[in-house]
Parts: structure tokens; C-alpha cells; sequence
């Protein structure tokens, strides 16, 4: 454990498993007090033990983001437990893939609920906050297929693709009030819910030749959450075996 993100603290929503969990991992290992939200509370207590055991602070904070008052009461909730919140991760997120035909309206909203509506409304909640003291920092989790088009991304693609522009907005919106607004565009990521999916098929191609690792999505994270990227605003860091570079 460092200390260099001491006194810091942090939600990381979507924090029980994957890459939300490796993510306040690495943040609690920094230093950070971190709070993960999830639906799961036996699993969510799992990573706060882990959080701890590893010289960090965590606790776990219910939630089922599935509308604008579901984030507004986590935004408050983990601002009780906390005190404040100086890191945001939007991790939290679905990814059904299939053809367009087979979408229905139900999952059209589950997916932008989730993956779009979670993620504004917990900005507007805690970006003014974190403006006002004159520092921050938010990282929003995207997809590199937010970026090219692949058969059955759809919805999914789409729905990364609105975070991203609602970043770069977001960026020029609080970035001059202290407030540093990235995103971090994943590749090909191996975690409990994508098991079922052909990881190793679609990163067969990529200049990585492999699947990344949950925790290596994590470290660009957790720089990003630092004073190290400090000069970096509205920025999509892909962080996908070199995916969209070729």
C-alpha cells in the first residue's frame, strides 16, 4: 500500500466484481477511502474485506441504478458515509449483445438507464460538490466499440458512445473549476460477466494478441484518479491491446 491517494475518497460504482472491483482495489491500495455500490451485499462486503486486509478502507453502499433517484440516493448516501467525494468511477454497466431485430424496448431502456442515465445523474450530484471544493475527479468507463462498428454492439456501442460525448462536455463544463473528466475506452476484458462472450476470438487480431486483465483496466483507472494526470481533461484513454489503433 502507498499513500499517495491518502485522504482521498472515492465511489466506484458497480464495485462488487470485474473491473469495478480490481478498480477500488487498486484505489484502496493508493491510499483512498473507497466506496463500491452494488446490488449484492454478500459480495459487496467481500470486496470491502479484501480493500481492508490490503491496508485500504472500504465500504459497501446498496445500489440498484435503474433511475435518476436511484443515483441521486447514492450520491447522497455515499456522501454520508464519506463525507465527500473526491473520485468517481462510472463502472457500472450491462452488455447484451445481439442483432438490432432481436432488441427489444425493454432492453433498449435497461441499457441506457444503466450504462447513460446512471452515469449524468450521478455527475450532477457530485461534480457541483467537488467544483465547489476545487477538485476532483471522474472517470467514466466506455467500450472500444463505442468507437467502430461490430455486428450485435448495437445498443451497447451506442450507449458507451453517448458517455463518451457526455464526457467531453462534462470536461469543458467543470474542467475549469478543478474538476478532470476522462474516460477509459476498454478492449476485450476477462471478468465473471464475460465469460460467455469470445474474448480470445476478438482479441486475436489486436496488437495485444490477448484478452486484458481486469486489474490492468484498473491501473489506468486508478492514474487517472491521481494527481499524476493531473494535465489530462476530457480525454478517452483506450486501454484495449491497441484495438482502435489499427
Amino acid at each position: 500500500m502507498t499513500s499517495e491517494l491518502a485522504g482521498v475518497t472515492a465511489l466506484v460504482t458497480g464495485g462488487t466484481s470485474g473491473i469495478g472491483r480490481a478498480t477500488a482495489l487498486a484505489l484502496g491500495q493508493l491510499g483512498a477511502t473507497v466506496a463500491i455500490s452494488g446490488r449484492n451485499g454478500e459480495r459487496g462486503n467481500q470486496v470491502v474485506t479484501e480493500i481492508d486486509a490490503a491496508g485500504g478502507k472500504g465500504v459497501f453502499v446498496a445500489a440498484d441504478l435503474k433511475d435518476a433517484e436511484s443515483a441521486r440516493s447514492l450520491a447522497a448516501r455515499a456522501i454520508d458515509r464519506l463525507g465527500k467525494v473526491d473520485v468517481l468511477v462510472n463502472n457500472a454497466g450491462i452488455y447484451p449483445l445481439g442483432p438490432t431485430e432481436n432488441m427489444t424496448e425493454a432492453d433498449f431502456d435497461a441499457i441506457f438507464d444503466l450504462n447513460v442515465r446512471s452515469a449524468f445523474f450521478l455527475v450532477a450530484a457530485l461534480a457541483p460538490p467537488m467544483a465547489e471544493r476545487g477538485k476532483g475527479a471522474i472517470i467514466n468507463l466506455s467500450t472500444m466499440v463505442a468507437q467502430f462498428g461490430m455486428p450485435g454492439t448495437n445498443l451497447y456501442g451506442a450507449s458507451k458512445a453517448a458517455v463518451v460525448s457526455l464526457t467531453k462536455s462534462w470536461a469543458a463544463e467543470y474542467g475549469p473549476r478543478g474538476v478532470r473528466v476522462n474516460v477509459v475506452s476498454a478492449g476485450p476484458t476477462r471478468t465473471e460477466g464475460t465469460t460467455e462472450h469470445p474474448l480470445d476470438q476478438l482479441a486475436a487480431s489486436i496488437p495485444a494478441g490477448r484478452p486484458a486483465g481486469a486489474d490492468e483496466i484498473a491501473e489506468a483507472i486508478a492514474f487517472l484518479a491521481s494527481d499524476r494526470a493531473s494535465y489530462i481533461h476530457g480525454t478517452v484513454l483506450a486501454v484495449d491491446g491497441g484495438r482502435t489503433a489499427i
